[in-house]
């Protein structure tokens, strides 16, 4: 009953927005207390369910999605942006580019978390497909898919990371095997369905970009003399990753040297933070894209106050998305899954695949769906010799099949990419899924040889 009061909940949604056009964030607000209510929560504890949902969500990502949107502002206001395009196209030429924009986005969702990451590229792959004239979401389909499979298969990245140590892997061994499955994925859920999902959605790829986040990449065009150099420009984007970078080998320093409570490590551990790191280089870049050349500090304020307006309504959406994720947990939904598997004797390699993607599908979130399987599969490896390691990715393959409405990033890639309910459905709802059972063909394949 939970998992059918949930399967009407999502259907209320898409009739509220599709057909009656309400607004994404009142919609999703109303079907989080409708299924509240239909899943039998106490009444005097829907309220406060709603609200911690909205507030967890915001508290992770709204710091972060503010600086970073403020941070791809101040460099497309700058020209940097437009100089990074530029090159990019003069080195790799027009025909590569959607190779030159999937490389950018694997090497920057190694250090980064998907929402920064899509932050930071998105005014850099819309100066692109505005210099060559063509498609916004034919060069962002493969970004996203870049920073989605970073994020599902290589730590530092809170799912595989947490799930290692749930797990007892090694997170060298796991980030190994997540970079082998990494790249064939990558490539294949990426530019190669790109080119189906054009065939199959065209009005996507036809759309003028008008999404929230595709405005802060909306800057003017410069003379290339006018803009900054390269180098600097690269080095501000690049800073948030180069900053989480050292962070994260410091810390892994610290683990391996056994040096836990030693106040240098604290102090990297807080400069590594995401939001640290935003302020950081938000800062820099005050100072390599404005006060450097000689551009008045009203003249960046105004940069950065028209970037936060452009993610206003984005970041209701994304916290009223987390109230519904909220009351999915509460409601008791992840239970029910986990009693459909009780006593099952399936592989536990697809088994895991198979209840993380159940969870994800159900309340949304990728790393609860990640967590929640560790829970529900780790007695069930006992007794078995099945790899540890490859354990972690086919749980974090499973954790992001189907992004549809209950999930963040699903309202993410919407906004970003200005597409209705229709088109993200059948290009990030369909990738998201094609990442999920690519990557777990690929565990199996190599579960033969280790």
């Amino acid at each position: 009953m939970p998992l059918l009061i949930v399967a009407l909940g999502i259907i209320v949604l898409l009739v509220l927005i599709m057909k009656f056009n309400l607004n994404t964030f009142i919609s999703l607000v109303v079907v989080s207390f409708l299924i509240a209510f239909a899943l039998g929560m106490p009444i005097n504890e829907i309220v406060s369910t709603i609200q911690s949902g909205m507030g967890n969500t915001l508290g992770g990502i709204a710091l972060v999605f503010g600086l970073g949107a403020i941070l791809g502002k101040l460099i497309a206001d700058a020209g940097g942006a437009q100089r990074i395009a530029v090159t990019l196209i003069d080195k790799f030429g027009e025909k590569r580019i959607q190779w030159a924009v999937l490389v950018a986005g694997f090497i920057l969702g190694i250090a980064l978390f998907f929402e920064v990451g899509l932050v930071l590229l998105i005014p850099i792959v819309y100066q692109i497909s505005k210099q060559l004239r063509i498609s916004f979401l034919w060069l962002g389909l493969p970004m996203t898919t870049a920073l989605s499979v970073t994020h599902a298969f290589l730590p530092p990245h809170p799912g595989p990371t947490v799930i290692a140590q749930q797990y007892g892997a090694n997170i060298g061994l796991v980030l190994l095997y997540g970079f082998i499955i990494a790249i064939p994925t990558v490539i294949l859920a990426g530019p190669l369905f790109t080119v189906f999902a054009r065939k199959f959605v065209p009005s996507a790829f036809e759309r003028e970009p008008e999404g929230s986040l595709a405005s802060i990449g909306e800057a003017k065009q410069f003379k290339l003399e006018d803009t900054p150099g390269f180098g600097i420009s690269a080095f501000t984007a690049l800073f948030p990753v180069i900053l989480m970078a050292l962070s994260t080998i410091v810390i892994l320093l610290e683990d391996a040297m056994g040096l836990s409570g030693n106040w240098f490590f604290d102090l990297v551990a807080l400069i590594g933070a995401p939001t640290t790191v935003m302020l950081l280089s938000v800062l820099l870049a005050l100072v390599t894209m404005g006060t450097a050349r000689k551009i008045p500090m009203k003249q960046l304020m105004k940069s950065a106050e028209s970037s936060i307006a452009a993610i206003g309504m984005m970041l209701l959406i994304l916290g009223a998305g987390g109230s519904l994720k909220q009351v999915l947990i509460d409601g008791g939904v992840g239970d029910t899954v986990a009693d459909l598997f009780a006593g099952s004797t399936i592989s536990p390699l697809i088994l895991a695949w198979l209840i993380a993607a159940l969870m994800r599908i159900a309340q949304g979130s990728a790393t609860v769906a990640a967590l929640t399987t560790a829970g529900l599969v780790i007695p069930m490896m006992a007794g078995t010799d099945v790899n540890v390691e490859l354990m972690v990715l086919a749980t974090g393959a499973g954790s992001i099949i189907a992004s549809h409405v209950n999930d963040t990033g699903f309202w993410i890639v919407k906004e970003s990419f200005g597409l209705t309910m229709k088109e993200t459905f059948g290009t990030w709802t369909v990738l998201e899924t094609l990442i999920s059972i690519f990557g777990l063909a690929f565990v199996l394949i190599l579960s033969m040889f280790v």
